[in-house]
């Protein structure tokens, strides 16, 4: 079994849409993606996931299945630097760095920051949702791998965003999110691949094969957006800090 997980397009906040930008990078991965033979499409129910989408769906004559809990990550906590409230991705070097239970994938949760929102309940949803999925096509969780009921080489297509995406990755591999959300930045656009391995019969494990792929914007000369990045250096005042 093949997963894709891809983030929506260069996004319009404010419309919950796209940007100019955004319609044409949907464009240019409907181009990589009508190659494709996609087994299943599921979609989150906002409009920057939905539209990104739309332009494959068109491409290929098929439909999606809206999924709630495939929305952007919703458990915003309040920042201890800032004092601000925000998501839990959305953390400062000097305070995440210093606590060590955020390294911790069984730890993780069990931190003032996590436990002062809903942080963990929503975690669990959107675990549980992706194993009901992953059920309906052939693999049940058994602790930390997946019984390969119906194995098969079936692709099946989440188009979401990159906070949730993080939580899937996590539940799939056993890593911490916080290491994901702070470590790693998929594009808009941005493909990543997993793929089942049953190394032993009837015993499946997720592995990821590439993260953030957007080749697909290269081929077409198109740079990735900045979204989901922050400033490069402390002085580019120009890019979001």
């Amino acid at each position: 079994m093949r997963i894709l997980i891809i983030r929506h397009g260069d996004p319009d906040y404010a419309k919950d849409s796209l940007t100019e930008k955004g319609w044409r990078e949907a464009e240019y991965l409907a181009d990589k993606l009508e190659k494709e033979k996609l087994d299943a499409i599921y979609q989150s129910p906002l409009g920057r996931a939905q539209d990104t989408a739309s332009v494959t769906l068109k491409r290929t004559g098929q439909s999606a299945k809206t999924l709630g809990w495939l929305r952007e990550f919703q458990a915003p906590v309040k920042d201890p630097v800032t004092k601000k409230i925000r998501g839990p991705w959305d953390l400062l070097p000097s305070y995440f760095t210093t606590i060590d239970n955020f390294y911790s994938f069984e730890n993780w949760t069990d931190t003032k920051l996590m436990r002062s929102g809903l942080v963990k309940h929503e975690y669990n949803r959107v675990g549980k949702g992706l194993d009901k999925v992953l059920k309906a096509h052939g693999y049940e969780r058994h602790g930390r791998y997946y019984k390969a009921v119906r194995p098969n080489r079936d692709t099946v297509a989440f188009f979401c965003h990159f906070g949730v995406e993080c939580v899937m990755l996590s539940h799939l591999l056993g890593i911490s999110p916080v290491l994901l959300w702070q470590g790693f930045c998929a594009a808009p656009t941005s493909v990543t691949t997993l793929y089942t391995e049953e190394r032993e019969e009837g015993i499946a494990v997720f592995r990821c094969a590439s993260f953030g792929d957007i080749s697909h914007l290269y081929a077409k000369n198109e740079p990735p957006a900045f979204a989901a990045r922050f400033c490069e250096t402390f002085d580019c005042e120009e890019e979001r800090h």
